[in-house]
């Protein structure tokens, strides 16, 4: 019976495999010819739009800053999305199905709406700034139009809902009667999530975090709108070249270094975490 699910699969993987694959290897092979001009390329393979992309303090500081807001948006995600994802787990009423409900209708709202409505709320006479010089904790309003600090918020905003989704398939799997044992026998409360809850759903913090920090990697839109032109990142530095610029191979090589790198980036952070396990296993 097996078998025969396994036969069934096999022709939408090949169809899947043959979609991506082709568009990587259409942009693998753009990148190694040169840029004419007028979107024109050579018809000798080089290696000129890695060599400037790796020697480019532009493209370097640019692939930086992809980095740095995908990783910051990545932790605070978790860190805000598990606490939600515990309590919607651990509810015995109905009303968890209806926050889940809640969390999966909202992910279906296109992220430009998403954004619109952060930059209506964080604007000079949005809701954020009014409240904050109300309270006299600010002097002037605050834009997060054209910053770091609003690309990272605008990558939360799209990802909070996937990892709360996420997190809540791993907390389910934990038992409350782990929790009630610990408690029982003197932990608490803050003890019982250090050793208990934290340890068991620490496999799910990696798997979310990383592919939380995937999406940011490849997000356009939140980058684009929020970043207000002033923060570029890799995607948008790829729209910027092909729409604007008309230098196709240099975009094909900026994508492919974005998708190099975001392996690279999954496997070294996998190698780590398990050499970490294994050395921690040793010691114990």
């Amino acid at each position: 019976m097996e078998n025969r699910w396994i036969a069934y699969l096999i022709p939408p993987f090949i169809v899947t495999l043959l979609l991506v694959a082709g568009s990587q290897f259409v942009f693998i092979q753009n990148s190694f010819y040169q840029d004419l001009g007028l979107g024109r390329t050579g018809t000798d393979l080089t290696l000129v739009n890695y060599l400037k992309f790796f020697t480019d303090s532009f493209y370097l500081k640019t692939f930086w800053i992809t980095i740095k807001v995908s990783a910051i948006a990545a932790l605070l995600t978790l860190f805000l999305g598990f606490p939600i994802a515990y309590v919607v787990a651990r509810m015995k009423s109905k009303l968890a199905m209806f926050l889940l409900a809640g969390i999966v209708v909202s992910t279906f709202v296109t992220i430009v709406i998403k954004v619109f409505g952060l930059i209506i709320i964080f604007s000079a006479d949005g809701v954020i700034n009014k409240t904050l010089l109300n309270l006299g904790l600010i002097e002037r309003a605050y834009s997060i139009i054209g910053t770091q600090e609003g690309v990272v918020v605008g990558l939360m905003h799209f990802t909070i809902g996937f990892s709360v989704l996420l997190l809540y398939s791993v907390v389910v799997t934990v038992p409350p009667s782990l929790e009630y044992a610990a408690q029982i026998h003197g932990a608490s409360r803050l003890r019982v999530y250090q050793r208990v809850i934290i340890p068991l759903c620490a496999p799910g913090f990696v798997v979310g975090g990383l592919m939380i920090f995937n999406m940011c990697m490849g997000a356009f839109t939140s980058a684009a709108l929020l970043g207000g032109g002033r923060v570029l990142t890799l995607p948008v530095l790829v729209q910027r070249t092909v729409m604007m610029e008309v230098k196709y191979s240099t975009a094909a090589s900026i994508a492919f270094v974005l998708l190099v790198s975001v392996i690279l980036i999954n496997l070294f952070s996998l190698i780590a975490i398990r050499r970490l396990r294994s050395a921690r296993l040793v010691v114990a």
